[in-house]
Parts: structure tokens; sequence; C-alpha cells
């Protein structure tokens, strides 16, 4: 069965402790960054920074203003487009979930970083020898079933680990017990086809960063049919 990661978008304080899990586990370097607005940092995913928890701008409720943390990273689609657009097979999904990257495969058309709906591939652009770099669901530790880095450090469980399907169960039942504590929807269980990681939440999808106008079909689907008549 496919791995997954459940996000609960109103359980995480925004300690971070999942950017710096990724940054040792994956071996990453600290880089020249600055603080936005609203307090994060880095600004955004970089080649260098594979997870990020983005501080959201307060919205207003009945009592006090509110804040929210999301936690930001490949999605790891369940049918990449990604992949499908990689013309040498530098991206891979494997059987358990995580898309991986083989940098000894690729030639820098950075195609993938077009294709994809989330944003999410970066290229090195101050390296002299430059490779795409991403979040990849710590696939050498699920290869000796040990749960992501990112996983294990969450001090509050705001990040769940395990079956995907068995996820999408326990985000239906915190959603269904919660007495309209959540938003009734599931982001990652049908966007793009669906993806690995997902997420329950409080507030918009415009507030949280993510974005609310994707297609539920995955989006290789959109151009097989196109790519078909293309002469070989």
């Amino acid at each position: 069965m496919s791995k997954g990661m459940l996000v609960d978008t109103t359980r995480c304080i925004g300690c971070r402790a999942c950017q710096v899990a990724c940054k040792r586990w994956n071996a990453k370097p600290v880089e020249d960054t600055w603080v936005t607005e609203t307090g994060t940092n880095p600004p955004k995913l970089s080649s260098k920074t594979w997870t990020l928890v983005d501080i959201r701008q307060p919205q207003q409720t009945d009592d006090a203003m509110t804040w929210s943390f999301v936690k930001r990273q490949c999605m790891h689609c369940i049918d990449p487009a990604c992949v499908s657009a990689c013309p040498v097979g530098a991206l891979t999904k494997l059987d358990n979930g995580p898309v991986i990257y083989r940098a000894e495969r690729c030639f820098g058309c950075r195609y993938c970083m077009i294709a994809c709906p989330f944003q999410i591939p970066k290229f090195e652009w101050d390296s002299n020898r430059p490779t795409i770099q991403k979040c990849e669901f710590c696939a050498d530790r699920l290869a000796n079933d040990i749960e992501p880095a990112c996983a294990g450090t969450c001090p509050t469980q705001a990040i769940a680990f395990g079956e995907r399907e068995e996820l999408l169960h326990e985000a239906k039942a915190r959603i269904y017990n919660a007495s309209g504590k959540y938003v009734p929807h599931i982001f990652g269980e049908n966007e793009a086809g669906g993806t690995s990681w997902m997420y329950i939440y409080d507030a918009s999808l415009e507030q949280l960063g993510l974005p609310a106008n994707l297609e539920m079909e995955p989006y290789p689907e959109f151009t097989k049919g196109f790519l078909l008549g293309v002469p070989l």
C-alpha cells in the first residue's frame, strides 16, 4: 500500500522542528535568507530548503486573531505531472509513495518545474553543476521501515504518517467528530488526482496559501491525448 502523510494545521504551532529535521537528515546547508512580514523563514522553498512552515496572516475571529501554520513540501502526487513531463526518466514514482529524483539522468530541461501544479521542484541556480532539488518523502528511511524525519520530530503530532487510505479514514473521522472545527474537505484527497500529502484545516485555502483551483483529475491525463499525436 502507498504511504501518506496527514497534516493537521490546527495542531501546528510553527516551531519549525520539521524544517530542522529535514535539513539534518538530508544534509542541506543553511542559506542566507530573510524573514517575511508574518515570520516565515526562509520565505519560500528552495534547492536548500525542502520543507517549510509557512506562517500565514492572522484571521479575525469573534474572540481573537488566529494564526495559521502550514507545512509545505513536495506533495508526492499519485500520478505526478513532473514524472510525466520528464523526457529522460529522471523523476520516478515509487509504489510506496515517494517521487524520487535521479540526478545522473537529468539534463536540465526543467520541464518538471513547469509541469508541477504545486510549484515544488527547485533548480540549483547558484551551482555550476545544477540539479533539481525537492523533498523525496525520506524514501531512504521508508525503505528501512522508518518514518520520515519530519513526522518523527513533530511535538504536537500535527504530522501523521501511515498508509494513505488509513490516513484518509482518520482525516474524515476528525472532521466528523470535531463539530464544525474543520472545513469539511481534505486537501489532497482528490486534488491533481490525489496526493500522498493531505491536509485538514480550519481556514480557507486562500488563507492557508494552498491552491484552490486545481483540477481533480491527474494532470498527465490532460496532455496524454495530445502527446499521443506527436510523432516520436
